[in-house]
């Protein structure tokens, strides 16, 4: 675990550095406008140097580095910028978080602007972790420029923002100060991104043993005659997921004609992994008598067939969600008198369902699975008395796991809040580390 115990020291002395976002700093630094630290600089015409990506995450890097690589520009790359290690690229919009450090010399689209030190005393690193701090950050915004989203940061009015300087000895002890907290944050936050990676594979493990063998471990058990299903109960049904469920794909309502107000809309970007999202809400002012067959009810499943996550997306309605109708490319799942809706949910949630979408998905370029590819997924039929007990076991399994899987959230949330406020203070001088 990450010490976050470490007791603040604090500067015997503090000035006011005449900038708003900066505050006070330590007596002994200075404080000097942008335009004297660093310069726009524009060299073209290397062709040959290595391609590469001003990312946010990662800064600037190979191009070749990104395993999901872009599309690669083709043609004349005279006209594509030279940058150097340890220079500095702007991004194109605010809110990618502004300047980039660049790892590799190579060359960058001509629509970046790339910065380089004019003096020597000026350490990149601890300019790296500068220019992503908080009050920097908060600094871009008065530079930016144009109505587009994000906007533009403009480098002719960044410029005229000043820029802490430390001793150029504390520069480099606050560098590799933070280059060692930050290595351990990251290396905490991993390992919990681990756990509950582990914590997911668990509840699969337990939902596809539930939903395929049942929670008798003595029940004597036959072979399913599916390769991805194995051995199930004796007593057990297996059927075609048609034969158990009405289904129906969604109304093709007309966008220009939704509606802030009405009745909720399922969209695919509405149908989540597991969950329901309003986050973006569309409506229709009323329920004519040709679109009552689209309301949903309580405990109807929903898939969404197209999209990058088809085979993952999908969600149980809940009463509480009501009323809802249906949109095009979203089927609605609702069971017969033979299956419960849990069970059948169970079913969906299964990793079984994500490998047979897998297998029958079209267009890996644009993915989509077809209602009747949806009707052939096989399923276990249990009793339906084993349907609800098996469904109330993973019920409860399921939400202990989901509860655990919070706390890691949360502690991810804290670790990187730390980093955050670790950063913004150490780099402005609220802090002394050295």
């Amino acid at each position: 675990m990450v010490e976050k115990e470490t007791k603040v020291q604090r500067y015997e002395r503090y000035k006011n550095s005449g900038v708003e976002w900066l505050g006070k700093i330590p007596e002994h630094w200075q404080c000097i406008r942008m335009k004297h630290l660093y310069k726009d600089v524009s060299i073209k015409n290397r062709p040959n140097e290595l391609l590469s990506s001003v990312t946010q995450d990662r800064g600037v890097i190979p191009r070749d580095w990104i395993e999901n690589r872009m599309v690669m520009p083709s043609g004349n790359l005279d006209s594509f910028k030279f940058i150097e290690e340890e220079d500095f690229a702007i991004s194109l919009r605010s809110f990618e978080g502004g300047l980039e450090y660049c790892y590799h010399d190579g060359i960058i689209s001509p629509a970046y602007t790339v910065l380089k030190r004019k003096k020597e005393n000026l350490y990149p690193v601890f300019y790296k972790y500068l220019f992503k701090s908080i009050a920097f950050i908060s600094e871009l915004q008065t530079s930016v420029v144009g109505i587009r989203e994000g906007k533009n940061i403009s480098y002719s009015e960044l410029s005229y923002s000043s820029l802490p300087i430390p001793p150029f000895p504390e520069q480099t002890a606050i560098a590799q100060f933070l280059d060692d907290k930050t290595k351990k944050i990251d290396e905490a936050i991993t390992i919990k991104k681990q756990q509950i990676s582990l914590l997911k594979e668990r509840k699969q493990i337990l939902i596809h043993k539930a939903v395929t063998q049942g929670l008798n471990p003595n029940v004597i058990l036959k072979d399913s005659g599916v390769e991805w299903i194995g051995e199930i109960p004796e007593h057990w049904e297996l059927s075609r997921l048609k034969n158990h469920m009405n289904m129906i794909t969604g109304f093709p309502f007309k966008s220009e004609k939704y509606t802030e107000q009405g009745i909720k809309l399922a969209r695919g970007i509405n149908v989540k992994e597991g969950v329901l999202n309003w986050k973006d809400t569309r409506c229709w002012p009323k329920v004519e008598e040709h679109l009552v067959s689209y309301l949903l009810a309580d405990g109807d499943v929903l898939i969404a067939m197209d999209g990058s996550k088809v085979g993952k997306n999908f969600c149980q309605i809940k009463e509480s969600d009501l009323p809802i109708l249906l949109l095009q490319r979203v089927a609605r799942l609702r069971p017969k008198k033979l299956l419960i809706s849990n069970f059948l949910y169970n079913h969906i949630v299964n990793r079984n369902f994500l490998q047979w979408v897998e297998m029958t998905k079209t267009d890996p370029m644009v993915p989509h699975i077809a209602p009747a590819d949806i009707k052939n997924f096989q399923i276990t039929i249990p009793p339906l008395s084993e349907q609800k007990e098996i469904s109330s076991y993973i019920e409860t399994a399921s939400q202990k796991i989901e509860t655990a899987i919070s706390l890691k959230q949360q502690e991810i949330a804290k670790l990187k809040e730390y980093k955050i406020s670790l950063v913004n203070s150490v780099v402005t001088g609220k802090v002394k580390v050295c």
